[in-house]
């Protein structure tokens, strides 16, 4: 019993490195422009009602945060420094079930940044184009020495950007 229960965490690992690897060969992406993931809902996400279930959500995210930053070629020099990503807070909104072997995809962005925190837009899609579920997130970066402000991540790209204004939604949400 213990090892099928080891199966789940070794597949989404797998899923994490596949990321990790495959996303520094796809298209390079600026700042603001989402990243798109491709992904399948294998056995191991579903649960009792049939469906992906609501806790992977949040484990799939990560891998399109992870995709994010390795089409802006973030991941490698983020990594070197020992800068680890850490989420801060998530809202998320379900509308319909991704069924089993169902495909969709998982569109990231950011939507801004203040002193501290990136905030970030995560949409799951059906292929037909509907929205499964959307999430608002909260995440920043944590190095040896403390909390990395967003400009010192946004600095890694060469290029001097502002940050978006915070749109009213992001606002709302008691983070």
């Amino acid at each position: 019993m213990q090892t099928a229960a080891r199966i789940p965490a070794v597949v989404l690992l797998l899923r994490f490195f596949l990321v990790y690897f495959t996303s520094s060969w796809r298209k390079r992406i600026t700042p603001l422009e989402p990243a798109t993931l491709p992904m399948r809902v294998w056995l191991n996400d579903v649960d009792l009602n049939r469906h992906l279930n609501n806790g992977r959500y949040l484990s799939l995210m990560d891998l399109g945060r992870m995709d994010l930053l390795g089409r802006m070629r973030l991941l490698r020099p983020i990594f070197r420094r020992r800068w680890l990503p850490v989420l801060g807070a998530a809202n998320i909104r379900f509308r319909r079930s991704l069924e089993p072997f169902e495909k969709f995809n998982l569109r990231t962005r950011v939507v801004c940044w203040d002193e501290k925190w990136f905030y970030m837009e995560q949409v799951f899609e059906k292929r037909d184009g509907s929205v499964a579920a959307t999430a608002h997130v909260r995440g920043l970066f944590r190095g040896p020495e403390g909390n990395v402000a967003p400009s010192a991540i946004v600095g890694l790209l060469g290029t001097r950007l502002e940050s978006p204004p915070m749109p009213e939604l992001l606002q709302s949400i008691p983070w």
